[in-house]
């Protein structure tokens, strides 16, 4: 077995979030709509914050129990917390020994990924009801992104 770490910087989900919201709202802008695409954008003040925390928090969990049997450690409490924008999330995996390392950044860069996708669907799902669709599609394949990268393995080498 060997330990793989991943380190996701939660500042980067929540700016990849925020940016995310702002160009899909920019993007929907029709010159009447400017209530609407003011409410998909995320930002700073406290309300907006403490809900992406809590998608991210959610996102992150659920992405958790996906890797559930590659995590190392056992989790024997849990509380209902949500992500400390200061904090960093991390995920160490224990994956056999002919994992094949080079999947190691997919499984970051798929990781960060799933959890903004997620955590914009469930934005949405509150702030611009209709526009979920697409985030929700991109955190499926981003999963399935990950899950091929955990599978990857190395060709066995004679000694």
């Amino acid at each position: 077995m060997s330990s793989i770490t991943i380190t996701l910087k939660l500042s980067e989900i929540v700016y990849d979030i925020q940016n995310k919201a702002f160009l899909t709202g920019r993007s929907l802008h029709n010159g009447e709509n400017h209530s609407h695409v003011a409410n998909m954008q995320a930002n700073d003040d406290e309300e907006n914050s403490g809900q992406v925390l809590r998608s991210v928090t959610m996102a992150y969990s659920v992405l958790r129990n996906r890797l559930a049997e590659y995590l190392v450690g056992n989790d024997l409490s849990a509380s209902n917390d949500m992500v400390d924008e200061k904090d960093d999330l991390t995920l160490m995996l224990s994956m056999p020994s002919n994992y094949n390392k080079n999947a190691t950044r997919t499984i970051a860069e798929a990781a960060h990924a799933y959890i903004v996708s997620m955590a914009i669907a469930d934005w949405f799902a509150i702030t611009a009801r209709g526009e979920t669709a697409d985030y929700t599609r991109a955190a499926a394949d981003s999963l399935a992104i990950i899950e091929e990268a955990l599978n990857k393995r190395v060709r066995p080498v004679r000694s």
